[in-house]
């Protein structure tokens, strides 16, 4: 009897390495990723373990790693940066979860006095491998301390690295680029865009952690954005191009150190800037922006610097947070100023 022949056509094809996830479930892949790939690399937080996070950005990483590896902790913001301290002198390297954004104040002090300072005041005899993960931003209707934008203050810190993932594909990639730094970085995730969608590409070539990139090419105003403003960003230019206004949309992805040389080479060809933040105006990373911008560009502005972004008070009842954070009309307002000046 002859041999069967298999039917190639219905054999099953090699799993392709571009998925569609969620920023969450990139996060997720990330840090196992990290954990497989180096066994010093330890997660702690509040309900991290079993729980698998409030954001279920843990989900299954202590049942495949282990309580050892993947551990639960008290309530206190201050012992977990703190034990981390002690954990990445040892040589591991500490993953902290912030609960919510808000929640980060009580471990402040250990992480601009103790984080920020111990390679610079040990002369760099000591490294501080140290990754605190940040839900931040507003846009999820949560009660008081669980919507803040707090990256200005670490921004502003010595010491510390700052970044903000705005899709899923810098999710996966940059949370291990992030975790194989041997500088403490804080890592805040855009909570509102948790579960939007993207794809990923597992064996792709990453760019660098701490560099800029363009979306979103344009001629008439450029756009910075970071985090889940990104998104609104992105909107706003797809709409104005309804209007024949082409708007190029820059994603900033590192806040300290700052990435400006796409920025300025935007500028120089459109002639205008409009910076995007949820944040509060005053002090912050938009204001420096628009600094750094106004003394570097300054014969190629047709216009002043805008800034679009939250204000300059404490943040809002979860009712009153649509009139709180910068939408696609408020973005669409400053491009309409900008071109009219």
């Amino acid at each position: 009897m002859a041999a069967p022949t298999m039917d190639r056509s219905s054999a099953a094809a090699p799993a392709s390495p571009v998925q569609t996830l969620t920023i969450s479930k990139a996060l997720n892949m990330g840090l196992r990723a990290a954990m497989e790939a180096n066994p010093k690399v330890i997660m702690m937080g509040e309900d991290i373990g079993k729980l698998g996070g409030v954001f279920r950005i843990t989900d299954g990483l202590q049942k495949d790693f282990g309580e050892q590896r993947v551990l639960d902790t008290p309530l206190a913001e201050s012992g977990i940066i703190g034990t981390a301290v002690g954990l990445a002198i040892r040589g591991y390297r500490p993953v902290c979860e912030i609960q919510f954004d808000g929640f980060i104040f009580p471990g402040f002090d250990q992480i601009v006095s103790q984080v920020a300072k111990l390679h610079y005041r040990t002369q760099g005899k000591l490294k501080l491998p140290i990754v605190i993960r940040v839900p931040f931003g507003g846009g999820i209707g949560a009660v008081e301390h669980h919507s803040e934008s707090p990256e200005s203050y670490f921004a502003h810190t010595a010491g510390l690295k700052v970044v903000s993932c705005s899709n899923p594909a810098d999710a996966y990639w940059m949370i291990q680029q992030a975790i194989d730094s041997d500088d403490p970085v804080l890592f805040f995730e855009p909570k509102r865009r948790y579960y939007e969608k993207g794809e990923v590409d597992t064996t792709a070539q990453p760019g660098k952690l701490f560099e800029s990139r363009v979306l979103r090419p344009g001629t008439d105003a450029t756009l910075v954005a970071y985090g889940p403003m990104v998104r609104t960003s992105l909107d706003a230019a797809n709409a104005a191009a309804e209007d024949g206004t082409s708007l190029e949309v820059i994603d900033l992805r590192t806040l300290s150190p700052l990435d400006l040389a796409p920025v300025y080479d935007s500028v120089r060809r459109t002639g205008r800037l409009i910076v995007v933040s949820e944040a509060p105006s005053e002090s912050s990373i938009a204001s420096e922006i628009a600094a750094k911008v106004q003394q570097e560009c300054f014969y190629s502005l047709q216009a002043p610097v805008l800034r679009v972004t939250g204000f300059d008070t404490p943040y809002p009842p979860s009712k009153l947070e649509e009139e709180f954070l910068p939408d696609l009309d408020r973005v669409l307002h400053a491009v309409d100023r900008s071109l009219a000046w």
